[in-house]
């Protein structure tokens, strides 16, 4: 590939999803004139208008009209429809950039400046915008109307630390309680009555709450959730869902992620549905999650812009829901044991799936010492090929970094011939073949009393936290909307490491009298905790 002219190909897309591919497209950068810039894939092409010139981007697409129904807006040029709002260009015999193999080539005066092939310079894929940056082309699966959000860091940002299924509704009910003006909710399901009622109440005292919900997932949306949903809008709440329809096609395979932002100041991200079994009542037994309370304005700025980036797509619709029963909770007990813990001065990265869920790999990469993984479960690529988190953590187990990877026990991640019990044999082999410091358990949810682990973290170093909804399969962090934060604060990761700690080791709870009086005090704890939050919060 010849690079570094004037103009170039920076953005292309053979394989859009409209009928016949009538909106593919692609993108010239650059200054100067175009009367010599000719494009072409060795077969057919076209040319520009004398007296054309470029200063910036330049978009043309085959057919301005099917453009314009993908992308909201007209191309600069189309080379087909002739759609009287967009200028023609000058077309030789007509271009049609093949779906699974073909090229296209740049040339001025005669000259070929530059040359993409796909599938060897980019893989195709139905949906997949490959776009040139910094001399490469970027291999991750960006698809149509995705964003491309940049890792950002934000430092000296207070943490409350929570982890469900023993402070996280009590963490949800402080949040929403704190807030005064805006309310911004991103999360994949939501049946949670008592969840909702709180959101009714901010509403019921002018807090501006706006909801985006997935619209397809796994199952559908369940009667317990369009009853919830029904109850908010009926209540004056907006509720919005993603999903593909007729002439849409969402940009991302699920909505996964799991974030509220409060008034622009505060953010809260979780790994967990805003089910009972994630945030269930205090005392309840649930899953085993965790969760981040974050304080800075400027971090609470960026997930507003992400959820206004997402709720204004063209895939995004309102939802009312429908009447039907609501959620009830479990009736088993967990005794509370992690209240919620406070810290300042963290420095926080974003990860967003999929435009930086690469830096998890870069986590991994960077461990030292250790790293702790408790994930709901991993799946390999192929069967040949495993999952590239694992494979990195592996890879660092093999220079000496002691690595425990914990994963769920629930029946449906173990009834199967390969999944998570089929997985921690893997790892555990490899670990004794090489002689690595690496292994694997499923998690005893019996002694531990919990649901299920449902959780998506790694910590590293004792120092580095991942908390996300970013599952290790290859969907989640290549396809699916999914939000995370890598924290760097070592009390941070000692109160993760302790949960992790109890979870791989866990202790035989104490049965009768004693046990009611740990659960009336693990309770008060976190009250006690969550109103030093507040004051914390109201001197500030």
């Amino acid at each position: 590939m010849h690079v570094g002219a004037a103009v170039q190909i920076i953005e292309f897309c053979p394989d859009p999803y409209q009928y016949d591919d009538a909106d593919e497209y692609l993108v010239l950068s650059g200054t100067g004139s175009l009367d010599d810039i000719t494009i072409s894939d060795g077969k057919e092409g076209f040319r520009f208008p004398s007296g054309t010139k470029i200063n910036g981007l330049l978009t043309i697409a085959r057919s301005g009209t099917a453009y314009e129904q993908t992308h909201g807006k007209y191309p600069d040029f189309e080379w087909l429809d002739n759609s009287p709002l967009v200028r023609n260009v000058i077309p030789g015999d007509t271009l049609r950039m093949a779906n699974a193999r073909d090229n296209l080539m740049l040339y001025r005066k005669g000259l070929l400046i530059q040359k993409v092939v796909w599938p060897d310079d980019v893989k195709p894929r139905e949906g997949q915008v490959h776009y040139f940056e910094n001399g490469t082309w970027d291999i991750r699966p960006l698809m149509i109307g995705q964003s491309r959000f940049i890792p950002a860091v934000f430092r000296n940002v207070s943490v409350t630390t929570f982890v469900s299924p023993d402070s996280s509704n009590d963490m949800f009910s402080y949040a929403v309680n704190q807030s005064s003006g805006e309310i911004l909710l991103n999360v994949y399901e939501f049946s949670s009555p008592l969840m909702a009622d709180m959101l009714i109440t901010a509403k019921e005292r002018n807090v501006d709450v706006s909801i985006m919900l997935e619209g397809g997932p796994v199952g559908g949306i369940l009667p317990e959730e369009k009853e919830v949903i029904r109850k908010m809008t009926e209540r004056g709440i907006p509720v919005s869902i993603m999903e593909s329809r007729a002439g849409f096609h969402a940009p991302y395979r699920y909505d996964h992620a799991k974030y509220v932002v409060f008034d622009r100041r505060a953010i809260l991200l979780t790994s967990e549905n805003f089910k009972y079994s994630g945030f269930p009542p205090a005392g309840i037994n649930g899953n085993r999650g965790w969760g981040v309370y974050l304080e800075d304005p400027a971090l609470a700025e960026y997930f507003s812009m992400v959820f206004m980036t997402d709720s204004h797509g063209k895939s995004v619709i309102a939802y009312n829901g429908s009447a039907g029963n609501l959620e009830t909770a479990s009736n088993v007990k967990h005794e509370v044991e992690f209240p919620p813990g406070f810290f300042n001065g963290a420095t926080i990265r974003t990860v967003i799936s999929p435009d930086t869920s690469n830096q998890i790999t870069g986590l991994i990469n960077s461990a030292e010492r250790s790293i702790e993984i408790e994930q709901a479960y991993i799946t390999n690529e192929t069967p040949n090929s495993l999952n590239p988190y694992l494979s990195a953590a592996i890879n660092a187990s093999r220079r000496g970094v002691q690595v425990r990877v914990l994963l769920d026990s629930y029946w449906f991640n173990i009834e199967n011939e390969k999944d998570n019990d089929e997985m921690v044999v893997l790892i555990n082999r490899i670990g004794a073949s090489e002689h690595i410091p690496l292994e694997a358990r499923c998690a005893d949810l019996a002694t531990n009393e919990i649901d299920k682990i449902h959780n998506k973290g790694v910590i590293v170093d004792s120092r580095y936290v991942l908390v996300s909804s970013i599952n290790w399969n290859s969907n989640s962090p290549n396809f699916n909307r999914e939000a995370g934060v890598i924290i760097d604060h070592s009390g941070v990761a000692r109160y993760f490491l302790e949960v992790f700690e109890d979870d791989w080791n866990p202790r035989v709870k104490s049965p009768g009298i004693k046990t009611d009086y740990l659960k009336f005090c693990a309770v008060a704890v976190v009250l006690i905790l969550l109103v030093l939050l507040y004051y914390r919060h109201q001197q500030e």
